[in-house]
């Protein structure tokens, strides 16, 4: 069993720009290098925000998101990339954050000081918008060659990304490809939109609206509407060994599992995420927990919701556990031998979900499972909720016609004890947001939250 906690964003990679004309500071002398700080009673009150502004008619919106920044007591310090100077001024820039906009890397005054080490460094986030897909590649391909892809390599904190860019750009191979390079570095993105777009064409790749920008970086920020709340999710498959070189394992890739401990993670909570053996990469900026058996599982869970601690208050069982195991596995492999077959002994696992869910004390407030179907789908997972004494089951048709078993897309039923509700086949990632956003509206705001308020 391996125990880690992967750094606030991940490893983060680059982006597009530099330093233009400056400002005065509101109060006081221009400013220079560095994040000016600014005071606030909003929900972002002191933040500080490096905002990189890419090239695209959508560079427009980024002034309507430092008017909202502002609103809420962020600082923000413009980065003009040079493509993104051909839709909005510096001079416009400038007046709305009240700070100079740096786009050019070889300022010597400032690179004296090894400027954009310092602008990379004390921002509390780097948001790019809009991130074209220029901008993604360069990330995506760890290029520094101006002064955003600079930034945004030397960069310890965490990166949002609002993409923006023609339809076919977004949907081709490249910026998939890029975009899952990106996720799996742990930089978070919102949108992009579907709609009508300067170019004449309709589809994915307008920007995000401004308020929808300022949400995302709220929760990146942990200032969402889950801050101040703890959450544990299990994901991926379990292996039960025969031998040492053989188990018993299921197609999970554990993808939904991630995309659901992000999901939480960008609400605001603290993530604690104990993982079997699977495929998709762990989400940045939560606490992990690498397990291989079913057992071990079980026991990395109890740890983390101690019946003698303060409770979680939330706990989603997206893990595709084993139900059975070998009684007694084999310390050596087993030979084959001919005309005769291996007889195995099978042992029921631990039920992970019914030993938290069935807790008197220590239990979390809201316990989710998951429930994978072939057939009977809502009555099967209904039963499962009342058999497991769980809160809700997110269930789902895994029958080898779906696609939905290790895919990349998820078609979700959630029941609840006031009955099902189907969803729509979604993209993993946003069925996670989904799910994460009704647990949300359910818990509400932390009690130190309200207090805040």
């Amino acid at each position: 069993m391996r125990h880690d906690r992967t750094g606030p964003g991940g490893p983060f990679v680059s982006g597009r720009g530099r330093p233009a004309g400056g400002a005065l500071r509101p109060g006081g002398p221009t400013s220079r290098v560095g994040i000016v700080q600014r005071g606030g009673d909003g929900m972002l009150g002191g933040r500080r925000i490096l905002l990189i502004v890419g090239g695209g008619i959508a560079a427009y919106k980024t002034l309507d998101l430092v008017r909202k920044l502002r609103a809420e007591g962020a600082s923000v310090t413009p980065v003009l990339t040079r493509a993104g100077a051909e839709f909005v001024t510096p001079l416009s820039l400038s007046a709305l954050c009240g700070v100079k906009v740096f786009s050019d890397l070889w300022d010597l005054t400032d690179e004296a000081e090894m400027g954009h080490i310092r602008l990379s460094r004390s921002a509390d986030l780097v948001a790019v918008a809009p991130a074209t897909a220029d901008l993604m590649a360069k990330m995506a391909g760890g290029h520094a060659d101006d002064l955003a892809s600079t930034l945004l390599m030397a960069t310890d904190k965490r990166v949002l990304l609002a993409p923006a860019m023609n339809v076919r750009m977004w949907e081709h191979p490249s910026t998939r490809r890029n975009l899952a390079t990106l996720a799996g570095d742990g930089v978070l993105s919102v949108g992009p939109n579907s709609g009508d777009m300067a170019c004449g064409e309709y589809g994915p790749g307008r920007m995000a609206e401004p308020a929808e920008i300022l949400e995302a970086i709220r929760a990146a920020l942990g200032a969402g509407p889950l801050a101040g709340r703890r959450a544990l999710v299990t994901s991926g498959p379990t292996h039960e060994p025969i031998d040492p070189v053989r188990y018993i394992a299921n197609r999970s890739s554990g993808a939904q599992g991630s995309a659901v401990a992000a999901a939480l993670r960008d609400l605001g909570a603290a993530v604690t995420f104990v993982t079997g053996p699977a495929d998709a990469p762990r989400p940045a900026g939560v606490e992990v927990v690498e397990v291989e058996t079913a057992a071990e599982m079980l026991s990395a869970v109890e740890r983390a919701l101690p019946e003698a601690g303060p409770p979680a208050d939330v706990a989603v069982f997206a893990a595709a556990v084993a139900d059975w195991r070998i009684a007694s596995a084999s310390a050596s492999k087993l030979k084959k031998a001919a005309g005769a077959l291996p007889s195995l002994k099978f042992a029921e696992n631990p039920d992970i979900l019914a030993t938290i869910a069935r807790r008197g004390r220590g239990r979390p407030r809201l316990v989710v499972g998951f429930a994978a179907e072939t057939d009977d789908v809502e009555a099967h997972a209904t039963a499962k909720r009342g058999r497991k004494g769980c809160d809700w089951i997110v269930a789902n048709d895994v029958s080898p016609g779906t696609g939905i078993m290790g895919g990349a897309e998820n078609e979700m039923m959630l029941i609840t004890a006031a009955g099902a509700e189907r969803w729509p086949r979604l993209a993993k990632a946003e069925a996670a947001r989904r799910l994460a956003a009704r647990i949300a509206e359910t818990l509400g705001p932390a009690p130190e939250a309200k207090a805040a308020e």
